[in-house]
């Protein structure tokens, strides 16, 4: 007797015997289209893109030439690829994990998960922007004076300028009217850091050979420390402990530019009035990364100036027991193995070229590091990701991120930074310099950079997104 429901075996001649293949066949196909598309998630998972078979392949290749340029380079770390935006980068076993979360309770972990296509989005467009805040982005983001100056001015009293005088008696002495300066306007920057390592290693004259120096805070500037970090002093990244020592810091260098990292106040009011260097405010982008502090916001600052960004002091040598500062005592830092994996990312991104004692006795070209080139590819195959289907039928060109625009006001095109009683001291100093430099004088890649963006410039918004910027238009009969 048969089970109930069983059935005998159609005849060899019957047709219906190819059925259950084909089902089997169709359900293998839906299962194998299905698992494609979950692999072609980016982006934290939000989004579900198609990849084409051209973007994967490019993506692949890129992700192939990260991971060979992290075993090379990243002093024993190594990089496993998720997915064609997902990597992995893990520190060797037996590294020394000592530094402990307090606000996860836990120490530092070993690997890092990075998604690759964000990044390069994300790095490729600081190359864009300008990173120092001006009076024309107050106007021409929405209730930019309204609610996001309030956000800049500690000690206001109130969250949004209700009464924009006051606002711009706190603003006026650091703003400028436009960028004060454009990408690509030096080749190659230097970017300082603090670290005890540069004390292990004569980078000095290395340091002092670029186009232009980025240090942080009160990192001291003198002939005790001139062999290890060099005597070059362009621009400074400050914070608002280390306003009431600035003018020491500075020991008369007029013409080293400070930039305030975060919020204005009355210290830093106070200090700006009695020195004649050009102080500016850093635009005040809020991004969570795998790297924070001060060293940070150089290299953004750096980047959206400079072609070459060369970073000094930011590593500490496998097997560390400690952070260390190469002018004071050793205190503790930012999480030194999260710090460094994302260095490693941005310096096989093409972002930074890291210069390190582990490496000083290596012949350092670089030449592991994925080609621009490639970059290049690889960031257009990670902007059709992002995009979607939808977003790659229309022509949205390089402003296809601005999501406000702006009109540059004339009447402001030769007012230099500051209040209108400035002294005649500051009002002669080096602001004139930059605020007035002629556009004949600027390196011809920013001038030629300048005019294939249209004379638009670019500014962040707030938050992690990259599709908010501000742009804003300027007339290109008036520099050209």
């Amino acid at each position: 007797m048969r089970p109930h429901g069983y059935r005998l075996a159609p005849s060899s001649s019957s047709s219906p015997r190819r059925l259950p293949v084909q089902h089997l066949a169709c359900l293998a196909a839906i299962l194998c289209l299905l698992i494609f598309t979950l692999q072609s998630t980016s982006f934290s998972g939000n989004r579900t893109s198609y990849v084409s078979s051209r973007d994967a392949q490019v993506l692949t290749q890129f992700q192939s030439g990260l991971q060979q340029c992290v075993a090379n380079r990243g002093l024993g770390m190594t990089a496993e690829i998720i997915d064609h935006c997902n990597v992995i980068l893990k520190f060797p076993e037996g590294t020394n994990s000592t530094w402990y979360n307090e606000q996860f309770k836990i120490f530092e972990p070993l690997q890092y998960k990075y998604d690759v296509c964000e990044a390069l989005l994300l790095w490729e467009q600081y190359r864009n922007m300008t990173t120092v805040l001006t009076r024309e982005y107050l106007d021409a983001r929405p209730d930019g004076w309204l609610d996001y100056a309030a956000k800049r001015i500690a000690q206001l009293g109130a969250k949004k300028c209700y009464n924009r005088t006051l606002c711009e008696e706190h603003l006026d002495i650091l703003l400028p009217a436009k960028p004060p300066f454009h990408p690509r306007q030096f080749r190659t920057c230097a970017v300082v850091g603090n670290s005890g390592d540069l004390l292990k290693t004569k980078f000095g004259e290395e340091i002092d050979g670029h186009d232009a120096v980025f240090r942080d805070n009160e990192a001291p500037v003198n002939e005790k420390y001139a062999k290890y970090v060099g005597l070059k002093r362009d621009f400074r990244l400050v914070v608002r402990g280390a306003a009431q020592n600035m003018v020491t810091i500075l020991n008369g260098s007029d013409n080293e530019i400070l930039i305030i990292k975060s919020l204005t106040h009355k210290d830093f009011n106070a200090m700006i009035k009695t020195i004649p260097n050009p102080v500016y405010l850093f635009q005040g982008i809020v991004l969570r990364r795998g790297a924070k502090g001060t060293g940070m916001k150089s290299i953004e600052l750096a980047l959206s100036m400079c072609d070459i960004v060369d970073i000094y002091g930011f590593t500490v040598d496998p097997g560390y027991t400690e952070w260390t500062r190469y002018f004071s005592t050793p205190r503790k830092g930012h999480n030194p193995l999260q710090g460094r994996a994302y260095y490693q990312l941005l310096e096989c991104l093409g972002v930074i070229r890291i210069h390190s004692p582990m490496r000083s006795e290596r012949k350092q070209d670089w030449s592991d590091v994925p080609s621009r080139e490639l970059i290049s590819s690889a960031h257009t195959a990670a902007l059709r990701i992002k995009r979607g289907p939808a977003g790659q039928t229309g022509d949205v060109g390089q402003f296809g991120s601005c999501k406000v625009w702006g009109d540059a006001d004339p009447r402001n095109i030769d007012r230099i930074s500051g209040s209108l009683d400035m002294s005649d001291r500051r009002k002669n100093s080096e602001y004139s310099k930059w605020e007035r430099l002629p556009f004949k004088d600027l390196r011809k890649e920013a001038r030629d950079h300048y005019v294939q963006m249209g004379g638009v410039s670019l500014y962040k918004m707030d938050g992690n997104k990259l599709d908010d910027l501000v742009c804003v238009r300027h007339s290109l009969k008036s520099v050209i």
